[in-house]
């Protein structure tokens, strides 16, 4: 059994499509803050999850990017940049095609045009942190993080709607 390979993607920045401009990026971490608990009677600790980790996409634009990249930056808005990709990953046994979408939204925590010289390809390096994140894979929603509006969806399961009933939002 071969496994899906991710045969092309696509980025877009607030609503531009930077096709074929966007050689490589590292998409979110999925993690959670684990802390350390024993209490009496315990025979040792465990690990309480006290929630999301702090997320952050990292991309790489070939040359210089301007409309949809600074239009954003520096925002005093948490989620004024967003961001979605778009993947391709394909079966080499059955030629199956699965989509992959990420979207994210936050601020431009950097933008570093790196070196310039004269003939060379030049690159610019963008970390993007997140305040909200979800991937869809062939249509079905897998997991959705909106963190200021304290929504952690597993496969359409709420898995923060009783603490927010509790919380009274």
């Amino acid at each position: 059994m071969l496994p899906k390979i991710l045969k092309d993607f696509n980025l877009f920045g607030d609503g531009n499509n930077w096709q074929g401009m966007i050689p490589s990026l590292t998409p979110p971490e999925l993690g959670r803050r684990m802390v350390e608990y024993e209490g009496g009677g315990m025979d040792g600790p465990i690990e309480v999850d006290m929630g999301a980790t702090l997320q952050e996409m990292s991309w790489t634009a070939g040359g210089l990017i301007v409309d949809g990249l600074f239009d954003t930056f520096g925002s005093p808005i948490h989620d004024a940049a967003q961001l979605r990709m778009t993947g391709s990953y394909e079966s080499d046994e059955t030629g199956e095609v699965v989509s992959v979408e990420i979207t994210v939204r936050g601020r431009h925590k950097t933008i570093a045009m790196g070196e310039a010289a004269k003939g060379d390809n030049s690159t610019t390096e963008v970390t993007t942190t997140l305040s909200y994140y979800k991937l869809v894979v062939d249509g079905e929603e897998i997991i959705e993080m909106d963190k200021p509006g304290y929504v952690f969806k597993v496969r359409g399961e709420d898995r923060l709607a009783k603490r927010r009933q509790a919380l009274g939002l």
